[in-house]
């Protein structure tokens, strides 16, 4: 459950020790907090990176606030690694994913996913992305599924990791793309091409790179729905503008869709338009 933060006008009276927490938590809030922590208030904004500039300020305020607020040692957490004290940033996490935090449950999965900083445990990684996917976190969700697509320590209940993309996938783009090959390639369930090319485009609208070059072949194929070659080219090239190899492979064989080979099946050479 999200928590919410009174707003504070400092012109009016309060306690000195309330006043001067809540302050730090604002303050640690506007350089630190991270968009997709599930604890962070909706009117909080976050921010994707913690500016150079803002590191120090950073890392004052958010340990000033974080013996209170488990949101605000995850963002101490954040703040450490921007400042490349990784130790530091594993403590933080550790502590902040003690107290409930889903967000810092994640960091530390990837962590271990990584080998970032402690030992390298796909196996302790899993495990950090399913409590955090239990807790609803939609990166959770998305980070568990990926693990397994990658080649890594597979989801134990593939049924199950797909019932939890379904929660994350109502606003989250990864989930939405990471369901959508769930469900065009029938791990977990059914495989349903209209609901994975409708999951795809959500993601794609929000200008995920994989859902992007996934809708392109969609359209080029006509899975799940109408074929539309132009519509294809548009995909692939969004998605390879956002540096997605797959597109840019995808925009190739368009613009060279012949090719030539030896009597071995070997290619001599391509016909390009």
């Amino acid at each position: 459950m999200r928590t919410h933060l009174l707003a504070i006008t400092f012109a009016l009276a309060a306690p000195l020790a309330a006043h001067a927490q809540s302050a730090d938590l604002v303050l640690c809030d506007r350089v630190a907090a991270d968009p997709s922590d599930p604890d962070k208030p909706a009117d909080v904004r976050g921010v994707a990176e913690i500016a150079a500039s803002d590191v120090a300020t950073a890392i004052k305020f958010c340990k000033q606030a974080a013996s209170s607020s488990r949101r605000a040692m995850f963002a101490l957490g954040r703040a450490y690694a921007a400042n490349r004290q990784t130790a530091e940033a594993i403590a933080a996490w550790r502590k902040a994913a003690d107290k409930g935090s889903s967000a810092a449950m994640v960091e530390l999965g990837v962590a271990y996913g990584n080998g970032s900083g402690v030992t390298k445990d796909e196996a302790q990684a899993r495990k950090l992305f399913e409590r955090a996917a239990q807790a609803g976190n939609p990166r959770g969700v998305s980070n568990l599924a990926a693990l397994g697509s990658a080649g890594g320590v597979a989801p134990a209940d593939p049924a199950q990791a797909r019932a939890l993309l379904g929660k994350a996938a109502e606003t989250n783009a990864e989930a939405q793309y990471q369901l959508g090959l769930m469900l065009s390639e029938g791990d977990g369930g059914a495989k349903d091409d209209v609901a994975a090319r409708a999951l795809f485009e959500k993601a794609a609208a929000q200008n995920h790179p994989g859902a992007l070059e996934r809708m392109g072949a969609f359209a080029q194929e006509g899975r799940g729905g109408a074929k539309d070659k132009d519509a294809a080219k548009a995909y692939y090239e969004r998605a390879a503008a956002l540096g997605d190899e797959d597109a840019k492979k995808a925009l190739e064989r368009i613009r060279c869709p012949y090719a030539i080979k030896d009597k071995q099946g070997k290619l001599v050479t391509t016909l390009c338009f």
